[in-house]
């Protein structure tokens, strides 16, 4: 089995994503592993939400569930790089990886899953996950 397609996201950090004590306060590593999530889409050649939206009926893809595992910390004036994957592909979910390195040196990992949904027509106020489409998967293989 061959390694998932993998992209980056570079991020600054700046002074406002930095508590009293100077290090990264830790929602914002969450807020640059979503922005990575549709990076990663989008280096995969996907077409944008709003043409997902028009196209498909695709409404978005909800987070369902997160975990976080911080390793290290890090502070203004730093690069960090947000290695993002899809580590599994599921019917109507799929699994997003992400690695926050300064360079080599390992910060934060965390997992992200996902699903594609649509508002279904019977109540245009819900969502409801769709079986993740072929070409989708096969765009970001």
């Amino acid at each position: 089995m061959s390694e998932p397609r993998t992209t980056i996201y570079e991020v600054e950090v700046m002074f406002g994503d930095c508590d009293p004590a100077g290090i990264v306060f830790f929602p914002n590593y969450s807020k640059w592993m979503d922005a990575s999530s549709l990076n990663y889409f989008r280096q995969c050649g996907l077409p944008s939400l709003q043409q997902l939206r028009k196209t498909r009926g695709i409404a978005g893809m909800p987070l369902l569930e997160i975990q976080t595992r911080f390793r290290r910390p890090a502070t203004y004036g730093e690069r960090l790089q947000v290695h993002t994957s899809v580590i599994e592909w599921r019917d109507k979910v799929f699994i997003h990886k992400h690695v926050v390195k300064r360079g080599d040196e390992l910060l934060c990992e965390g997992t992200e899953v996902r699903a594609f949904v649509v508002h279904p027509p019977e109540d245009p106020t819900l969502i409801k996950a769709i079986a993740i489409p072929q070409d989708i998967k096969d765009l970001c293989r």
